[in-house]
């Protein structure tokens, strides 16, 4: 049964499961994302940015090359468990991302109940960590961000990287919501930032899509 986790300082959540629990959320996730057929929809690329980052982490973790246990946190039965870490502005945004894609994609039954079941513990770990910042935090795994947005992955960059630099804990948590209002279809923080990345773009003489934000990566260089 894939569930979760906060991480220990409160940058993200540990997404955990057997071995076929992870192929099979992998192998669902894969029909959402990376089809030539779509291609030529404005913002899929973007999309799959940061879908294959969430994706990947996923098959890493399948591969035992993140996180292992011998037993689920909620079991003393000896199974081994497999899992990885992703921050809390990555998880949302990938499961908006997804949802998003899964309007041009058929569907079924077990790939909606798998949506549900992640987005249930990622619910249930953000209430669990903190039931203040969860009320703010909350509302962007709905409908707060602006999903459409052609250039989803440089908003997430640039949001998580900010968060990061807050270096973790219960405050920057109750900030994050904060930071998220950049992803806000139409705030003020949503058209300073599509300025900036005009501008950059102007700049390096190529287009937004192209752009790649110069993180300082020693932000991430810190216990989670």
């Amino acid at each position: 049964m894939i569930y979760a986790v906060p991480t220990k300082k409160g940058l993200g959540i540990e997404i955990w499961g057997t071995r076929d629990d992870l192929e099979y959320i992998y192998e669902i996730i894969s029909k959402f994302w990376n089809d030539e057929a779509y291609f030529h929809v404005k913002g899929y690329e973007d999309k799959n940015k940061l879908i294959s980052s969430f994706s990947y982490e996923i098959r890493k973790a399948s591969y035992g090359s993140r996180l292992t246990r011998n037993h689920s946190h909620y079991s003393f039965e000896e199974i081994p468990y497999l899992g990885f870490k992703i921050s809390w502005v990555h998880i949302i945004f990938s499961i908006v991302a997804l949802k998003y894609n899964m309007r041009m994609v058929d569907s079924n039954k077990a790939d909606v109940a798998m949506f549900l079941h992640l987005e249930y513990w990622i619910e249930q770990v953000i209430e669990s960590y903190d039931p203040i910042g969860a009320k703010t935090l909350l509302p962007f795994l709905n409908d707060a961000i602006n999903a459409g947005n052609e250039y989803l992955y440089l908003y997430m960059r640039h949001i998580n990287a900010k968060f990061f630099e807050m270096r973790g804990g219960k405050i920057a948590f109750r900030k994050l919501a904060d930071l998220m209002r950049v992803s806000i279809y139409f705030s003020n923080e949503y058209n300073d930032f599509l300025d900036f990345l005009k501008s950059e773009a102007e700049k390096y003489n190529c287009k937004i899509d192209d752009l790649e934000l110069s993180d300082d990566h020693k932000i991430y260089e810190i216990e989670w």
